[in-house]
């Protein structure tokens, strides 16, 4: 058995998992794919550094004791959040990172240097993984891939998605136990939608990204952020003109519409957009920044007399919530905006401090969203 260097306190517990025996497990992973692998895996490459927010739930005293190896997105996308982890388990910045499937620049040679015992791919590289070869490149160097969701359809498969993940790393208590405070906490708004006979749904407008390019307006079809508005009790605007999970809006569309609600997703982009319009958001960011860079892209053509801009019903919001198991925080920060007199006693920040305080091994840091109408807090 070949074992690696490890981290802090997480040496004693990982090397006592490492004496477990390890044997094959054949499981169905989210493409519909039937795998083998010799679980618990000890060796693992993660197909997108940002699969950290569900290492960091199964393996929470140390997210980076399985990672050999992992896509060079993490600091790039959500710079705060690896901060935040890098002051914790500094070692992560030694784990050796690769380029993605997508724009070919994956090395297979350097992944098999790196001995891993499976790759964990997101389901929307798949495409470019069957285009590209890899999937059978790898097989034949006995390098399975998994694939798992959190973005196409995370409200079907996050669950499914942990489960599988369990599985792999011998984590299926802690797996079950995280879906089961998942599905509770969706279950606080979506419960409360379906008894509504009368529900009056408001149009909500999701700009994705908004700022990151010059262009207005990305959004969201029924997928992914599209489908959180439609849970929270709102009409996603988007799914009338985008056919799929991701697409454009044109700024005349916005207007014309006329959306009671606006909601920008953003993140610290500076690695990418220096300098840019986005919105800094997430664990630690500046709030008072944020609102003045929101209330800035309001100013656009696309928002021209728009009704939510004129009752300040406009919103800004991490834009990592989706792309991780923590989906379920942003419904219900959706649903108090949109439904404010149907959630009196939701407080979706003590529900991402109980996820921190559970699952997580860093601290919760306010960060996530802002609102026009109310003041900024950091």
């Amino acid at each position: 058995m070949t074992l690696r260097p490890l981290f802090g306190a997480a040496a004693l517990s990982l090397f006592a998992a490492s004496l477990v025996q390890a044997d094959p497990v054949t499981l169905t992973d989210i493409a519909g794919r039937e795998v083998t692998v010799e679980a618990p895996v000890e060796r693992v490459i993660l197909g997108e550094g940002r699969q950290v927010f569900f290492t960091a739930v199964l393996d929470s005293e140390n997210p980076f004791a399985r990672v050999v190896g992992w896509r060079d997105d993490f600091q790039e996308a959500s710079p705060e959040t690896y901060d935040i982890y890098a002051e914790k388990f500094p070692d992560m910045k030694d784990i050796p990172t690769f380029g993605g499937f997508k724009d070919g620049s994956f090395d297979i040679e350097q992944a098999v240097s790196l001995n891993p015992d499976v790759m964990i791919m997101n389901l929307e590289s798949k495409a470019a993984t069957d285009e590209a070869g890899y999937e059978e490149k790898l097989a034949k160097v006995g390098i399975p891939i998994v694939y798992v969701d959190f973005r196409e359809k995370p409200f079907e498969h996050t669950a499914q998605s942990m489960e599988i993940i369990g599985k792999l790393f011998g984590k299926e208590d802690k797996a079950a136990e995280f879906s089961s405070f998942y599905n509770e906490q969706i279950a606080r708004v979506t419960d409360v939608i379906a008894a509504q006979t009368d529900l009056v749904r408001p149009l909500v407008f999701v700009e994705r990204a908004g700022g990151y390019t010059e262009d207005c307006c990305m959004s969201f079809g029924d997928g992914n952020f599209g489908r959180f508005v439609e849970l929270a009790g709102g009409t996603n605007m988007g799914s009338e003109f985008i056919p799929g999970t991701f697409g454009t809006v044109n700024a005349e569309q916005v207007i014309a519409s006329d959306p009671d609600q606006i909601v920008v997703t953003g993140g610290n982009w500076d690695a990418y957009v220096p300098g840019g319009a986005w919105i800094g958001m997430g664990p630690g960011s500046d709030m008072d920044e944020a609102k003045r860079k929101l209330a800035a892209l309001m100013e656009r053509p696309a928002y021209t007399g728009v009704k939510a801009v004129k009752t300040g019903q406009v919103h800004g919001i991490w834009h990592q919530f989706y792309n991780s198991p923590y989906s379920f925080v942003a419904v219900q920060r959706l649903a108090t905006w949109m439904h404010p007199e149907l959630f009196p006693d939701l407080d979706p920040e003590a529900t991402l401090k109980e996820l921190h305080a559970r699952f997580l091994p860093v601290d919760y840091s306010p960060g996530y969203w802002v609102s026009l109408g109310e003041p900024a807090t950091n």
